[in-house]
């Protein structure tokens, strides 16, 4: 095998990987998992009694899988301008996620200290903090987009 062979076989993987998407109905899907995800996290903050953490984690995954079902799933039409707007969301939500990364643990830090006296420390922010707001952003700017394109 010569090496152009390698390389267009590597560069058709890589494709694959870049153009996967669901199908449309994947979006419905989501969003009932992510709304039943939120349902649970009311039932178990305002209902449910005990040790319950294990519904908490529950719910918190589920709203992620629900929210990443609703970005990597196609549209009714997809075409060229509807992949374009969805990578440059992609790119926005990572720009801002780390962005956000970044600047909101300080921002806590600051808030907690005035309201508190001084007594806080410094906490970093959790993985799946950072993953709904880099998927909320997503969804928000890949929508926007699409409407004003």
């Amino acid at each position: 095998m010569n090496t152009k062979k390698i390389m267009d076989c590597e560069r058709n993987r890589f494709q694959k990987i870049i153009n996967f998407r669901l199908p449309h109905k994947f979006m419905a899907i989501g969003i009932v998992i992510a709304a039943l995800s939120i349902i649970s996290m009311f039932v178990r903050a305002f209902v449910m009694e005990g040790d319950t953490e294990w519904l908490k984690e529950l719910s918190k995954k589920g709203l992620l899988v629900g929210m990443l079902l609703m970005s990597i799933s196609k549209d009714k039409q997809e075409d060229e301008m509807t992949v374009t707007l969805r990578s440059q969301s992609y790119a926005i939500a990572f720009v801002i996620g780390v962005f956000y990364a970044l600047v909101m643990p300080y921002v806590e830090l600051g808030v907690s200290n005035v309201v508190n006296s001084g007594s806080e420390a410094y906490k970093d922010l959790g993985d799946f903090q950072v993953l709904l707001f880099m998927l909320m952003i997503q969804l928000m700017f890949y929508h926007n987009l699409k409407r004003y394109r």
